[in-house]
């Protein structure tokens, strides 16, 4: 157990010293919309699903969210700039912008 607390304190002081605060802050999006995805999934297991398009179209939205902001995050992470040579971290935001935009279309038509 104190191996695991060890590993856990190391890997909390490396992420506050070492991540730049444009990750951090993708990063407090993704706990935000993992979050909003574990509260729908609950809602639907103790309430219901009688509008189950809205359900789905919302868990999807918030699935898709955070897909997309994991896609944000390797783009913008300095480390990976041989990865993804040529794409700035503004075409990056910009691609993440548009990918929300379209995708909140097809949620809106979904839901009806």
């Amino acid at each position: 157990m104190a191996q695991i607390t060890g590993v856990l304190s190391k890997f909390y002081t490396d992420y506050l010293t070492k991540t730049p605060k444009k990750l951090k802050a993708i990063d407090a999006y993704l706990v935000y919309v993992l979050l909003t995805g574990i509260i729908q999934f609950i809602y639907c297991i103790l309430v219901g699903t009688f509008p189950f398009n809205s359900f789905l179209s919302g868990f999807t939205s918030t699935v898709s969210c955070f897909v997309l902001g994991v896609c944000l995050r390797l783009q913008v992470n300095p480390e990976n700039k041989n990865q993804f040579y040529g794409i700035s971290p503004e075409r990056g935001f910009a691609d993440f912008i548009f990918a929300h935009a379209i995708l909140h279309l097809v949620v809106m038509n979904f839901i009806g």
